[in-house]
């Protein structure tokens, strides 16, 4: 992005330099010219290293997130080649919300910038005007090449066909697997749904504390996870301004979903999201486990995990439409639209998005979505070697959301959750709970459409 910086300052100094020398062809006599023509070298030599935003100060407000923390040391380079200062601010992410909305409420100009979960709190933001629409300075930026950016990421920033943010933080649903028990089974890593349930069924073993399938079974925090399996057999949340999670094909998915929690999961399952899903798995007490390619930490760590080397990764199984794992921008960077500073906003949102600095924070294991930096050798050394192609094929063939993309999220997130629970308590008529998880999803749709 350096390169990028330079070419602001030089356009800068051309423009001094100009004024300067048509200043000098309004002289005359033969000194009057010699000292104009000195004083325009002097003022070219003391512009060149020029800063475009001398004196411009940013708040930035970020989450205690991994990327921030490899944000802020490479801050010192920016504030150097363009002159802005940037103060900022880290909270935890309800913290984060509380904040902004706080301040967004009251006409704040401040943060100029902030990071942003976009499919949890993004439309409600855009709707309530706090989201400056990037349109316009992604696609003039020079050399910022926003064709990079993987269309899925995008997909998840895009706010009724406006640019609300820039995606910093991707993530995909992925397949987990014992790599040492899958072998010494003789069981191929499932590539299909229907390949997927055989082999739990075969590593289940629940006598012995090992359980074939885990995954998160809270209400709320499933439907992330069972929206890969919808995606999958042809369905969605939505369809348009249509509530569709009563169709044959999502009953299909939530039933899949449930029965493998219901039948081969750990005791204790309704309870669990993510951080007791991938403990139990760490104990290696689990066969298979569908969640966040982000999270893989937490079984690769031999701090963490019983099982660190034991691990593998897979796409995620193919149902009747074929492998759709969401793909999505997990974390964005916005600008608010109150702030007094938009440009200066956007150089610094599009240096912590360019490419040279998505390659620096990706090192330090911050999944971007840049293409050319998963492309590039570099880029990928932060993450195993066997997870980076998972990773690009699934964010080739993703969906760009991971749950209903509407206002009231944790509403309708409550709704279809329902589904997948009452499978997993044993409820065998799932048409008649869909129905009406349905009609309250599409009465939280309308009702959004009055906010």
């Amino acid at each position: 992005m350096k390169r990028t910086m330079k070419q602001w300052i030089g356009v800068s100094t051309t423009a001094i330099m100009t004024v300067t020398m048509l200043a000098g062809c309004g002289s005359s006599g033969s000194e009057a010219g010699k000292d104009q023509g000195g004083q325009a070298t002097a003022t070219a030599a003391a512009t060149a290293n020029a800063k475009p935003f001398a004196g411009k100060t940013i708040s930035l407000v970020t989450a205690n997130h991994p990327w921030a923390d490899a944000i802020k040391p490479l801050l010192p380079e920016f504030e150097q080649e363009t002159g802005i200062k940037v103060n900022v601010e880290s909270f935890f992410e309800d913290q984060l919300t509380q904040k902004l909305t706080v301040q967004f409420t009251s006409g704040s100009a401040t943060p100029d910038v902030f990071m942003y979960r976009p499919l949890q709190e993004g439309k409600l933001f855009y709707k309530n005007g706090w989201l400056q629409p990037l349109d316009d300075y992604a696609q003039k930026a020079k050399d910022y090449d926003f064709n990079d950016f993987s269309k899925s990421a995008i997909g998840s920033t895009t706010v009724d066909s406006k640019l609300a943010g820039i995606p910093i933080i991707t993530e995909q649903e992925i397949l987990y697997y014992r790599k040492d028990l899958l072998e010494k089974a003789g069981i191929p890593v499932p590539k299909t749904l229907d390949e997927l349930t055989a082999a739990v069924k075969k590593l289940h073993d629940a006598k012995n504390e090992m359980y074939g399938f885990v995954a998160r079974g809270q209400r709320s925090p499933l439907v992330t996870q069972v929206s890969s399996f919808l995606y999958s057999e042809g369905a969605d949340f939505t369809n348009g301004d249509k509530a569709v999670i009563n169709t044959p094909e999502a009953i299909k998915a939530f039933t899949t979903y449930g029965t493998l929690l219901k039948d081969y999961a750990p005791p204790g399952v309704l309870n669990m999201s993510w951080p007791q899903a991938f403990g139990i798995f760490a104990q290696g007490k689990v066969a298979f486990l569908t969640d966040a390619n982000s999270l893989y930490k937490n079984l690769t760590d031999p701090a963490k995990s019983q099982v660190a080397d034991k691990v593998g990764f897979a796409v995620f199984p193919s149902g009747k439409a074929g492998s759709k794992p969401y793909s999505i921008t997990s974390w964005g960077l916005a600008m608010n639209t109150k702030s007094a500073n938009k440009d200066a906003a956007w150089a610094f949102i599009q240096w912590a998005s360019s490419k040279d600095t998505v390659l620096k924070t990706q090192q330090k294991g911050n999944p971007g979505a840049r293409a050319s930096v998963w492309d590039n050798p570099e880029g990928t050394t932060g993450f195993p070697a066997e997870l980076v192609p998972i990773i690009k094929e699934s964010a080739k063939a993703g969906v760009d959301h991971d749950r209903p993309t509407v206002i009231s999220v944790g509403e309708a997130r409550d709704a279809v959750g329902e589904i997948v629970q009452k499978v997993m308590t044993g409820e065998t008529n799932i048409q008649p709970v869909a129905d009406k998880a349905n009609e309250a999803l599409q009465a939280i749709m309308d009702k959004d459409k009055t906010k």
